[in-house]
Formats: structure tokens, sequence, C-alpha cells
């Protein structure tokens, strides 16, 4: 398989959060972390799979009614399918594309999948989620600690959408619109830092992207 060929250039992942865009609704943004490092990778996500990613993580929260991953998960368990790891693979013009590594009766099949889902059934089958180190070191962010107020930013990125059920249901999206093309990368640079120090992750993510396509 060639995920597993080039095992020893995967990037584990953690999942720092979800972080709520001020600018525009109804948007997102994935914060993974990288375990054996200080950089964060964040992903623009929709409404409905922030709602369940959150609830994954919030293991006290508990829906009426299965959500359409854990349908998934559901179905997968009662014909003894189990997802073993989740790999970012690619990331082209701003969009992540991940797989689902799975396993029936020792064979291993390879499924297509957006990040978001990839990450939310992920969460339920306890499985890793790794990205290759090139797409970290592309699109990877450091955050700067030089501010008073880091802690407190912390620990808004640390409050995980504890009101998953006040969500929209706006589509996903990973890319940015032309509001940064005018930009030059020397400003594009600049926003980037301000839009990091300021917590705001979907912001990063766009401007990041943007200076990704240059």
């Amino acid at each position: 398989m060639p995920f597993l060929q080039t095992y020893m250039s995967l990037v584990k992942l953690s999942i720092k959060g979800i972080s709520y865009s001020q600018t525009q609704n109804g948007a997102y943004a994935l914060i993974l972390n990288e375990v054996d490092g200080e950089r964060k990778l964040p992903i623009v996500i929709g409404a409905f799979e922030a709602q369940s990613i959150a609830i994954a993580l919030e293991k006290e929260i508990k829906p009426p009614r299965p959500l359409t991953h854990d349908l998934f998960k559901n179905f997968a368990e009662r014909f003894d399918i189990v997802v073993k790891q989740v790999i970012i693979h690619k990331l082209v013009d701003g969009v992540f594309y991940s797989s689902l590594i799975c396993e029936r009766d020792k064979i291993e099949e390879i499924i297509d999948a957006r990040t978001s889902d990839a990450i939310a059934l992920a969460l339920r089958f306890n499985a890793p989620i790794f990205t290759y180190k090139n797409i970290l070191d592309k699109a990877g962010i450091y955050l700067k600690s030089n501010s008073s107020d880091s802690d407190q930013g912390s620990q808004e990125i640390d409050d995980v959408l504890s009101n998953p059920e006040t969500f929209g249901h706006e589509e996903e999206t990973n890319q940015s619109g032309d509001v940064y093309a005018k930009h030059s990368l020397q400003e594009l640079n600049e926003l980037l830092d301000q839009a990091v120090s300021q917590e705001d992750y979907e912001k990063a993510a766009k401007i990041r992207d943007e200076i990704s396509r240059r």
C-alpha cells in the first residue's frame, strides 16, 4: 500500500479544537496540532461537520438519534469494518484531501473522504490522524506566544463549541475567495501574522492558502 510504504514521512496530529469565525457566519476552523512539534494546521470546515466533530469531542453530549457519522460507524461495525487511521495526503489550491485506511478480515482498503468527514470518523473509531511532512511544512502555522494574552487565547481555542445545537448548515469550504488576491506577498504575510496573533484561524487558513497559490 502506498500510504504504508511512506509511513516514515507521516506526522501525527491531534485535535486542538474548533474556532468560530468572527467575520464569516457559519464558518469554522478545525485546529490540528503537530503531536511532536509546535505547528498548527487550521482547516476551514462547514457547520454540520463542526457540530459532528464537537459532539465526538464532548463525550457527555449524546444526540437522541445517530448523526450521519454515527450511522457510518454503526454500519461499519455491523460488517466488521474498522477505520485504522486517517491520512491527510494532499493539499491542492487550499483544499485538503484525506483517506480512510480501513480493514476488514485483515484486508486493508483505502477510501477517499473529505477531511472534515474523515476526522469526524477518526474520533468515533479512536483512530490516529496523520499528514505528510511536506503538507505540514507548506500549510502549518507557528503560534507566537510573546503576548501577555496568550493564555486567554489558548483558553478560547480550548472551548470547543459548547453549543453545537445552534449551528447552521452551510456547506464546507476550504478555499479562500478573491478577497486576498489583490494583496502582495509581503502584505499577505503581515496579515497572516496578525490573524495568528488574534487567534483567527479561519482567516489565517485563507491567507495561508492564498500565499501557497502564489
